[in-house]
């Protein structure tokens, strides 16, 4: 029997089936809201701790456009600088050729395994499936990587990928994995077993790949933060050092990188600092005790030179990948990261999937569950206007013809109609009398055909209270003023 708990809402074919699953399941109700909730609370407090944040979050937006408007000159100095340092540059056009190169090095290196730091680009261009494929073994390093590993499932959320998992569930997949004997069942033991059995991971992998938080252009650096130390773990005992990192994660200096460093932390965990911060710079030198004998890096576009030339799609290439928006995101909230069917849920997933898989059928449905509160936009602490990117989405689903004749014919009926004053108040009467009589004796209504029947599939519909129309009423009161 399969120890893998079902993905939350990942069972369904589509958008909506993935929904209904994941609001059916009333455990993730619970870990979303306990997650999430101690995330807001936590970044709450630690941004209200700092006075001067909306400078800072300023700063951080004119330092990603900065970089964003000249990313061809900082790529060459990034690429100069990390040679300089001994580290190799490879650039990949497409997920496929990034995977292709991560796996050619593997297979160079002699590679049976490889230990993996968390990394969302990794995710994005498929890096886990590819070292499948090619018959090296992968080892995720980050705790809550490893215990979705274990259960065959993808991570739902960026920074807390097992956060649908109970304990119940992670204590049997670490004693069947971890050939432990007892089932253990408190925080501190879980997390004492998987060091037992990753140590063991660490010491013998011929490769580490890991990911990059900041590129530093006037040092050839790469910036990689965790709280467990993993990061390090990956990249110092193995021979062979690979890092995949997107090209918009590119800073000018050091001092950008702090204050990026300084907004990133507190809007993902709601803490001043990781617990490690660490920035690799080339290979081992001679006279160095640790470290890789070769450093790899792999430029990955994966569709962001397309979002660089629309200026439509442009601010998204200022993301930082905190996950403050699906913290603070009332849809994320109700359903989880599992349903949205992509790399990346929430808001983000809504603007950066149609750009990575193609505007689909299946696609445009995640700009459709948006309900375009803003408070995504409120919390980004790059000031990134996500609202306006899914409304976009949704533009660019209606003229591409990707909506469902029964939407576009309703919208244009209703345009029709709303465009003649007389029809639209005839029109809005007759409704208002209807929906009173179908309310019957209890003034509600518990079934509407059609569109309107999604509503009344979980709840009663108030009946319009007896009288007037608004419009009849306004109607009323200004012919009064007109007599007086």
């Amino acid at each position: 029997m399969s120890l893998a708990r079902p993905q939350a809402g990942g069972a369904g074919p589509d958008f909506n089936a993935r929904t209904a699953d994941a609001l059916a399941d009333e455990w993730l109700k619970v870990a979303i809201d306990r997650t999430t909730g101690t995330a807001r609370t936590k970044r709450a407090a630690i941004v209200g701790q700092w006075p001067d944040f909306g400078v800072a979050r300023e700063r951080g937006r004119a330092i990603k456009d900065h970089v964003v408007a000249h990313l061809g000159h900082y790529l060459a100095e990034f690429e100069r600088n990390a040679t300089a340092n001994g580290a190799v540059v490879h650039y990949a056009a497409t997920a496929d050729e990034a995977c292709r190169i991560v796996v050619d090095l593997c297979r160079r290196a002699g590679a049976r395994s490889a230990t993996r730091s968390k990394s969302m680009l990794g995710e994005e261009i498929g890096l886990p499936h590819a070292l499948e494929e090619a018959g090296i073994e992968r080892v995720e390093t980050d705790l809550a990587e490893h215990i979705v590993q274990l259960a065959g499932e993808r991570p739902s959320h960026i920074i807390w990928p097992a956060m649908h998992k109970t304990r119940e569930q992670i204590s049997e997949l670490f004693r069947h994995a971890h050939a432990d004997p007892h089932r253990e069942e408190t925080p501190e033991a879980m997390a004492a077993s998987a060091r037992r059995h990753l140590r063991r991971r660490f010491m013998a992998a011929e490769v580490g790949i890991s990911g990059a938080n900041f590129l530093v252009a006037d040092t050839g650096s790469v910036c990689t933060v965790t709280n467990e130390g993993n990061a390090e773990m990956t990249t110092t005992p193995p021979r062979v050092h690979i890092v995949t990192a997107g090209i918009e994660k590119l800073v000018p200096t050091m001092g950008h990188a702090a204050m990026m460093l300084r907004l990133l932390v507190r809007s993902a965990t709601g803490a001043a600092l990781t617990q490690y911060t660490t920035f690799h710079t080339g290979p081992k030198r001679p006279g160095d005790l640790d470290g890789p004998d070769e450093m790899h890096i792999v430029l990955v576009d994966n569709g962001r030179t397309r979002m660089l030339a629309d200026a439509s799609l442009r601010d998204m290439l200022r993301c930082i990948r905190c996950g403050a928006c699906m913290n603070h995101c009332p849809v994320f909230n109700q359903i989880g990261g599992h349903a949205y069917g992509g790399t990346y849920p929430g808001p983000m997933g809504a603007v950066l999937t149609p750009v990575f898989d193609g505007l689909t059928q299946k696609t445009r449905d995640l700009a459709h569950a948006c309900t375009l509160n803003g408070r995504c936009r409120e919390v980004c602490p790059v000031d990134i206007p996500l609202p306006t990117l899914i409304r976009g989405w949704r533009e660019r689903s209606w003229r591409e013809g990707l909506e469902p004749t029964s939407m576009r014919s309703g919208l244009r009926l209703f345009a029709f109609v709303a465009a003649r004053p007389r029809l639209y108040r005839l029109g809005t009467g007759l409704a208002a009398r209807a929906l009173r009589l179908l309310g019957g004796r209890r003034g509600a209504i518990t079934r509407l055909p059609g569109l309107a029947g999604a509503w009344t599939l979980h709840r009663d519909m108030p009946a319009p209270p007896p009288g007037p129309t608004f419009l009849q009423a306004e109607a009323a009161r200004r012919a009064r003023e007109a007599r007086t």
